[in-house]
């Protein structure tokens, strides 16, 4: 009895040897069948169908295995799938390269496409003509950028058709081998010529793509562009692109090869693209033909009419002030109520520290006419300066400017400026103070108001009040 249940027990403990055994042998296997065994290029495979409609448009469809089918079709553009569709308009021999995904890795495989005849009717998209001159045109357009534009170069989120993030002022890169380039299309076997002088201004996280260093800023780059580009318009549902072949790409360097049209004339040109290194960009560009001078519009002039402006900075007021690159707090509770102010509220003004943006903040604000200075040219202001101020760094000074709008970022060139200055004496204390602009009352071009406390040209920080603003 004793020898059959030993037997019975052994018996247990074999079969649960030989069970985890075998499950452990599973997991093994099973973990080293999880990635797949790497493509290798004899298993990319493709066909190559040139439509029965046309011999210039081909079909192709990846027949070997994978996830995720990539092509370059040899003529600049791209696609991704199983099955895709190029166009080839010009004569000439391509190399369509195809990359298959696997979950064991990557293979490419490529092969050569004749086509044996141009093809014009697919050149009939007016976009052909409008950029290269057309056939007529032996040499092509030129094309340079639109340096002297707000948002000439510009970037916004992948999702938007607008620069939201940035836009570049007028003439903001010069000297970065930028401006300099030219960017000519010619319509005769759709030849494209990019000319950098030897330098180009390339995107900080794509520069190395052509030999740039690596690095937080952009860098202007010695590049000599390859000679062998061409340019072609397509349309994928609704949209028109330029596509540049052999990598090529428009003067600003982002290592990418096509661009969106999302404007286009005789004259200039807006374009949309991507970033190569970062997903959730879109870059902007806008170009003009190469000699092309904008005409100059005589901007409508506003009526003209005497100011009738207070702020007491708590009560509803019929106008609102604009913080350009500085803080501001409508309402905020007066640190000193004593005489000459003891209204429980005013105006919070804190000059910024920082970068070089903050060196010009101000408060402002636009009218829709132009002040009439015989009627009315004195602005009254309280203002109240706090000795915790460093004004061996800070100004203690308040000024108020006159502007005229329609020069934009210029408007300070012909600006008129009333300073004051506030002495120690009068630190933690309120001052009333009044600006006389008669001297200037035959001046009729002013529509802006600017208050600046703590002087300009420094990125210092200070903290001020100011109440009861008065132009009346």
């Amino acid at each position: 009895m004793k020898s059959l249940k030993n037997t019975i027990k052994t018996s247990i403990w074999i079969g649960l040897c030989l069970m985890l055994t075998i499950l452990g042998s599973c997991k093994k296997d099973d973990a080293v069948n999880e990635l797949g065994k790497a493509p290798t290029t004899a298993d990319v495979q493709f066909t190559v169908t040139p439509t029965s409609s046309n011999a210039n448009i081909v079909n192709f469809k990846s027949t070997g295995p994978g996830f995720k089918a990539i092509w370059d079709f040899g003529n600049g553009a791209t696609a991704e799938g199983v099955d895709a569709q190029a166009s080839y308009p010009l004569a000439g021999t391509y190399t369509v390269k195809l990359t298959i995904v696997t979950d064991g890795g990557y293979a490419s495989s490529t092969k050569t496409v004749v086509i044996a005849s141009t093809n014009p009717a697919m050149l009939t998209d007016p976009a052909f003509t409008t950029l290269s001159g057309g056939l007529s045109n032996a040499t092509g357009k030129t094309w340079v950028i639109d340096q002297s534009q707000q948002g000439h170069l510009g970037v916004g989120p992948i999702g938007s058709q607008f620069p939201d993030w940035y836009q570049a002022g007028p003439d903001e890169k010069t000297g970065t081998g930028f401006y300099d380039d030219e960017m000519t299309f010619n319509m005769n076997a759709l030849k494209y010529t990019y000319a950098n002088n030897g330098t180009t201004f390339a995107n900080a996280s794509n520069a190395p793509g052509i030999g740039g260093p690596t690095g937080s800023n952009d860098p202007t780059v010695n590049y000599t562009p390859a000679t062998n580009l061409t340019w072609l318009v397509t349309t994928v549902n609704g949209i028109k692109y330029i596509t540049i072949s052999n990598n090529g790409f428009i003067s600003y360097y982002l290592g990418v090869s096509q661009y969106q049209i999302l404007s286009l004339t005789n004259d200039e040109m807006w374009l949309r693209c991507l970033d190569k290194s970062n997903a959730g960009n879109a870059w902007y560009l806008k170009l003009i033909r190469k000699g092309y001078v904008r005409p100059v519009v005589p901007p409508v002039q506003k009526p003209i009419q005497a100011a009738n402006l207070t702020d007491d900075f708590q009560n509803t007021t019929t106008f609102t002030w604009t913080a350009e690159n500085m803080d501001y707090v409508r309402s905020y509770d007066n640190p000193s109520k004593f005489p000459v102010n003891t209204s429980a509220k005013v105006g919070y003004y804190e000059k910024r520290t920082g970068s070089d943006g903050q060196q010009y903040g101000n408060l402002n604000v636009t009218m829709p006419y132009r002040f009439d200075l015989t009627a009315k040219n004195k602005i009254r202001l309280k203002v109240f300066l706090p000795g915790g101020n460093d004004f061996t760094k800070v100004s203690p000074t308040v000024s108020i400017k006159l502007q005229n709008s329609l020069l934009g970022g210029n408007a300070w060139t012909t600006q008129l400026e009333v300073v004051k200055t506030i002495t120690a004496a009068q630190y933690n204390s309120w001052v009333q103070l009044e600006f006389d602009f008669g001297a200037y009352s035959a001046q009729t071009l002013y529509d802006k108001i600017v208050v600046q406390l703590g002087g300009e040209g420094h990125v210092n920080p200070g903290i001020f009040y100011i109440d009861d603003f008065e132009f009346k």
